[in-house]
């Protein structure tokens, strides 16, 4: 069951060759064997996993079933669900259980999917590598050395060692993609605005997009299609016609651009991510598309600008987490002052704490205009490049990141090595564009190598059909670790 796709295990759930409670106790007792070596799970609930599925058993019988009813998913730790412990992977929200569903929750739960449990995260999502997390590292399937990389990166070594059938994800510089690069799963970060930010802990509010995450583009197709749609609670959330993101997946790739950033390809790629790239890309060619070389210039300034904004509205969101109404309060304190200072002090991790410090630094008089303002203005220019560069292409591609899973601990002593991991991801987030990831071979120390494709706005399914088509001529995507 374990190598089925969405697809196939919801036809053997309708044919009743197996029913909900059965497959999720098939994972429950695999999260047991396998998560206390990977770490990939923060918090499970069985009796609530059970009586979810035995819901949806219910539902099955009747013959209302969804797409999706009777699934085994996996959430990660920044989507608020009623009665979960909801830490985003931080001591600050250590006894927090949710009062409400996030918008994503809901959405899951009205289809009469089953929450496996919630995953585990860099803290409140400010990481590369999952390192940062107050509940652990989590370890890479592929080899429990190296990182799986983040936020997302409970999420991404879930999947990969077949721990859920699939899960969601956040993408707020790279989130969703960059883990699933280094785990050899696929993922896809939506158009800013086309999946609610309701009730998903906010980092970054001008970045942050939830998207799914799974092992093919057809599981990604079926999940956008109950993720999506206009929530009111959600000033961000666009009012759009529902689509179904499987209408394309078909579709033949005669006559698709694909448009290659020049800048994807220099300096700081390493050989063996360039040369499954370009194997890839020669695949897609054998598809019927045609190959374009354009440029995304401001792309390099993608860096300095993402860490003066993201940091800027982190400090902002972050400022409600204080010790008074819920989560960590510290156990001394002389005055209200004095508790604020040391519950935000021992609640906080040292690279949340950076990112707050620097956001406090470029948003203070006499700075604000020197960097804040600068850096909304770059970001402009970034988004302006990818307008330009959709003349002469239908879909951008390139690496997902700029080398194989590192070490575990290897970057922890260099930050700006660390945001460096997330050279290829982040302009996307700066422009609010979708992008994903999907296997496309193996690198150094066999480890997975990520393609990434960009699209236009609100150009999903187009890209689910590229990323499909590639599957079906491809097996990266059905390859699963040997290790665990």
């Amino acid at each position: 069951m374990f190598n089925l796709s969405l697809q196939q295990i919801g036809g053997a759930l309708r044919a009743k060759k197996i029913s909900s409670v059965e497959l999720a106790q098939l994972y429950l007792d695999r999260i047991n064997a396998l998560n206390p070596k990977l770490n990939a799970y923060i918090t499970l609930q069985p009796e609530t996993t059970l009586a979810q599925a035995q819901a949806a058993d219910v539902r099955l019988a009747t013959g209302k079933a969804d797409a999706l009813t009777g699934i085994p998913f996996a959430q990660k730790d920044i989507f608020c669900a009623k009665g979960w412990l909801t830490t985003c992977g931080s001591k600050m929200l250590h006894n927090f259980v949710s009062p409400y569903d996030a918008h994503v929750i809901t959405q899951f739960n009205n289809v009469g999917a089953v929450n496996l449990g919630k995953t585990n995260m860099d803290e409140f999502a400010m990481g590369s590598s999952n390192e940062t997390s107050h509940y652990g590292t989590v370890k890479n399937p592929w080899d429990t050395t190296r990182v799986p990389g983040g936020s997302s990166g409970g999420t991404a070594a879930a999947i990969a060692a077949r721990l859920c059938a699939a899960a969601t994800g956040t993408d707020t510089g790279g989130s969703i993609r960059q883990p699933a690069a280094l785990c050899g799963i696929s993922g896809i970060k939506p158009t800013y605005g086309v999946v609610s930010r309701y009730g998903m802990i906010a980092f970054a509010s001008s970045l942050d997009q939830a998207g799914p995450m799974g092992r093919s583009a057809e599981d990604l197709a079926l999940m956008l299609n109950t993720m999506t749609g206009f929530d009111e609670r959600d000033s961000t959330s666009l009012q759009r016609d529902k689509e179904d993101y499987t209408r394309d997946l078909n579709k033949p790739l005669n006559g698709l651009r694909i448009g290659l950033p020049k800048e994807f390809f220099a300096e700081g790629l390493s050989d063996d991510v360039a040369q499954a790239v370009e194997a890839a890309i020669a695949e897609y060619k054998k598809l019927g598309a045609t190959v374009v070389e354009i440029s995304l210039p401001n792309t390099k300034l993608s860096i300095p600008v993402y860490y003066v904004l993201a940091p800027a509205e982190a400090s902002s969101n972050l400022s409600r987490f204080d010790g008074v109404r819920y989560g960590y309060r510290a156990p001394e304190y002389t005055d209200l002052a004095d508790m604020y200072e040391k519950s935000r002090a021992q609640g906080f991790g040292a690279e949340v704490k950076r990112r707050i410090m620097i956001g406090t630094y470029v948003l203070s008089h006499g700075y604000y205009d020197a960097y804040y303002l600068q850096a909304q203005k770059i970001r402009r220019l970034i988004a302006q490049d990818f307008v330009e560069a959709y003349k002469h292409c239908d879909v951008i591609m390139g690496p997902t990141s700029p080398s194989t899973a590192f070490k575990l601990g290897e970057k922890g002593d260099d930050p700006v090595q660390m945001y460096l991991s997330d050279i290829y991801t982040i302009a996307v987030n700066l422009a609010g564009l979708p992008g994903m990831s999907i296997p496309c071979g193996f690198g150094a120390n066999d480890m997975p190598v990520g393609l990434q494709i960009i699209g236009n706005y609100f150009d999903e399914a187009r890209m689910l059909n590229v990323a499909h088509q590639y599957q079906l001529a491809t097996d990266w995507h059905s390859r699963a670790p040997q290790t665990i």
